[in-house]
């Protein structure tokens, strides 16, 4: 079963850009807002880049190449297990718990910041930071709730 592993985010009460780590702050539950993320993040929002979502497979190959990989610590907000990366391509739809759908955008490239927190290459990392997404309907989720790939859109 394909399962939701970790959800973290980033509230408007956190320094915003600690000089050597992402500000995220871990929750076991969370609601999902369409259109934007999950409530209350900073981070949330930014068209059609509303969640960094990562396969717990891809974290266990960076943590052993050397990567923190501790809850949020790539700049991910939501860790899925039981899921093949090749499973998610653009259009890709998941469904989160019982109501939450999220919509595979773009697999993550990394940025400058990664680099300079992380301390490896962009390129050390391609093809396993994951994916971004948007939250096509919202909902509750939780850890440990089942993740199920929904049909494709009409």
């Amino acid at each position: 079963m394909s399962q939701i592993v970790s959800i973290v985010y980033k509230p408007a009460n956190v320094e915003q850009k600690p000089a050597d780590y992402y500000a995220r702050v871990s929750l076991p539950r969370a609601q999902l807002v369409a259109g934007h993320g999950i409530e209350g993040d900073r981070k949330g929002g930014t068209k059609d880049r509303h969640l960094n979502i990562m396969l717990a497979e891809m974290l266990s190959q960076l943590h052993a190449d050397g990567f923190r990989t501790g809850p949020g610590e790539l700049g991910e907000q939501i860790v899925l297990s039981g899921l093949q990366p090749e499973m998610l391509s653009a259009g890709v739809r998941l469904r989160l718990g019982d109501t939450a759908i999220v919509e595979i955008v773009e697999p993550r490239t990394g940025c400058a910041r990664f680099v300079h927190i992380q301390k490896k290459t962009k390129e050390s990392a391609r093809g396993k930071i994951g994916y971004m997404a948007r939250v096509v309907e919202g909902g509750w989720i939780a850890e440990n709730d089942e993740v199920r790939l929904e049909p494709e859109a009409p």
